[in-house]
């Protein structure tokens, strides 16, 4: 059997180019399917549009240091059901088990008209899988720059970070508005504390270590930093978007300041180097007034509850 599904990522907003891949992922295969109105609402009700985690070397990767095995109750923590299977490092006895049964919903969810979220389908950095063939066993894939590719059955979390994950999402689970708003939150809010299982700085704490490397660590044109700032930056986004449609008007007022200081430092250094200390000394200011506006917010967010 072979089928295909038309999914780009012109309808998911990335300001910077940098939007992160899994949430980039996860907004254009619900935006292509009989539930788009819950795109949006995605990025932010999974938890992503709050996160941070930043690495003392700023390694891309560690935006993807966390529990994996989470994607699934952080994504049906919005109303949505999902599928999902993993194998990671340490588990090759069941390797083959869980690429079939990965192959499995992934044919599942295409047959119903939805794509699926993979790792490393778009090098080290999730993508979407829009498309089967049984006679070539070849998956077709979209990768996070837009580019489109294959990857065969038998190379499925083979690949050049050699784990399996596999996400997806399989429709609404009824769960109510007022529900997905006041979780939302309690998900924000638990990441920003700092609760959240990750090796490196993460929530609130992942600004001072941010800022430290803009201060006092780069002394030459860094486009790791680059990569941060457009990460983040773009998740911001989501986060007014969700509290602005849910009626958080005091959360929503403090992510809009949020969200244009990470614009901010960003543009900074894209216009600029990190090589020039009045660059550096711009990105700090704009993050320092971040956190202050986020941390203003996690207080409102305990208010709340």
């Amino acid at each position: 059997m072979k089928k295909h599904l038309s999914i780009t990522f012109e309808k998911t907003e990335d300001p910077t180019g940098y939007l992160f891949s899994l949430a980039k992922s996860m907004h254009s295969v619900t935006s292509h399917s009989a539930f788009a109105e819950y795109a949006d609402d995605i990025v932010a009700s999974s938890g992503f549009a709050f996160r941070m985690w930043v690495s003392p070397d700023l390694c891309p990767s560690a935006t993807s240091i966390w529990d994996f095995a989470s994607q699934k109750p952080w994504v049906e923590n919005g109303g949505l059901s999902c599928a999902y299977v993993q194998r990671l490092w340490g588990e090759d006895a069941v390797e083959e088990e869980r690429r079939l049964a990965a192959l499995e919903i992934i044919k599942t969810n295409i047959d119903n008209g939805i794509g699926a979220v993979s790792w490393d389908v778009s090098g080290c950095e999730w993508g979407v899988i829009t498309g089967y063939d049984d006679e070539t066993a070849m998956l077709s894939t979209l990768k996070i720059d837009g580019s489109t590719g294959e990857v065969p059955y038998d190379r499925l979390g083979r690949l050049d970070l050699p784990i399996l994950s596999v996400l997806c999402v399989t429709g609404p689970s009824g769960k109510t508005k007022e529900q997905i708003a006041s979780d939302t939150v309690r998900l924000a809010a638990s990441h920003l504390r700092g609760e959240e299982w990750c090796d490196n700085a993460k929530g609130l704490a992942a600004y001072g270590a941010l800022i430290d490397i803009v201060e006092n660590k780069i002394t030459e044109d860094s486009w790791n930093l680059e990569y941060f700032l457009g990460t983040y930056a773009a998740l911001k986004l989501y986060a007014v978007k969700f509290l602005e449609k849910y009626g958080y008007e005091s959360l929503a007022a403090q992510y809009r300041i949020v969200y244009e200081n990470w614009m901010q430092a960003f543009r900074a250094k894209i216009t600029g180097s990190t090589a020039d200390k009045t660059v550096r000394e711009k990105i700090a200011v704009c993050l320092k007034q971040a956190r202050a506006a986020e941390t203003e917010a996690l207080a409102v967010m305990e208010r709340t509850r």
